[in-house]
């Protein structure tokens, strides 16, 4: 196994799966769930993309497109089956990926970022779009803060001061340039209009509370996509950064069942998997109901 702050990359079976990091990051978001998955058998590869991941100069978005590719095709020349898993603007990219290479197993879709419109996102967040057609183009960075996609509070003081020592920590970056965030968007209006062409197995997981990306995202996908296999599984103990917060078990767990269970559908030609909604979305709705009861 070798494991760098760089790229993961962990020898298994077959099955292998490509994790996609989030914008500007890098693949420690993953470094739990790789690990996890490759305990249960898998091969994984969480690989840095040329102008996406952190440190690398900035490119369109076909181009993160373009190195997602070829670390597909790269890991399909050697395995037998390839899914995909993305966190956040990973998640949109793997969408995108899974459309040009419809070969692939399944894809997962942690955490999905389609619009940043979560309840920590500031008011004037609509406002980069603009900017990024002014001078500020090149100098203004749009900062993270507090909770930093995280419940947990002792791993979100950890992360703050990992982001204050060295702009960068095991969760993201400290901040992202508006070019990356008009990108990502680019991205996410590609992956509007063409979801529904997309017939590949499907595994959602997204915290009811996430702050960065509010249901509506993985609700649009999951009345859009085609697949015959759709899983929706929804956490409730968490926020944005799913693969590191409370639940990160529980994402680690469902996405092994799920790719096993993809696998052994396509083996046996049984693609009739239902839907699955979490006993945390029924809580959830109950609560809700109740609250919405005690107003009236």
């Amino acid at each position: 196994m070798t494991t760098s702050a760089r790229q993961i990359f962990n020898e298994g079976d077959g099955h292998a799966v490509l994790l996609l990091h989030g914008l500007s990051s890098s693949p420690l978001e993953l470094r739990y769930l790789s690990r996890f998955l490759n305990d249960e058998g898998f091969t994984t590869c969480a690989p840095v993309l040329g102008g996406y991941s952190a440190g690398s100069v900035e490119q369109p978005m076909e181009q993160w497109l373009d190195a997602a590719t070829h670390e597909f095709d790269e890991l399909a020349a050697r395995y037998d089956r390839v899914s995909v898993c993305g966190l956040s603007i990973g998640a949109a990219l793997g969408l995108a990926l899974v459309h040009r290479r419809p070969q692939a197993q399944s894809v997962a879709l942690l955490s999905l970022t389609l619009t940043y419109d979560g309840w920590a996102i500031p008011w004037y967040r609509f406002l980069l779009n603009w900017a990024y057609y002014s001078p500020l183009r090149w100098r203004y960075r749009y900062r993270e803060s507090e909770p930093y996609g995280l419940r947990n509070e002792a791993l979100r003081a950890k992360v703050a001061r990992a982001m204050e020592r060295d702009d960068f920590s095991e969760i993201g970056p400290a901040t992202i340039s508006l070019p990356a965030l008009h990108e990502a968007s680019r991205l996410a209006a590609f992956v509007r209009a063409n979801v529904g062409e997309i017939r590949n197995d499907c595994l959602i997981i997204h915290a009811i509370d996430d702050e960065t990306s509010s249901p509506r995202n993985p609700r649009f996908v999951a009345s859009s996509i085609a697949s015959t296999f759709l899983r929706t599984i929804w956490l409730d103990d968490s926020y944005h950064m799913i693969t590191s917060d409370n639940e990160r078990e529980i994402v680690a767990r469902e996405t092994a069942l799920f790719l096993r269970e993809s696998e052994l559908a396509s083996r046996t030609g049984d693609l009739s998997g239902t839907p699955v909604v979490s006993k945390a979305l029924a809580r959830r709705l109950r609560q809700l109901a109740a609250v919405g009861r005690v107003k009236a």
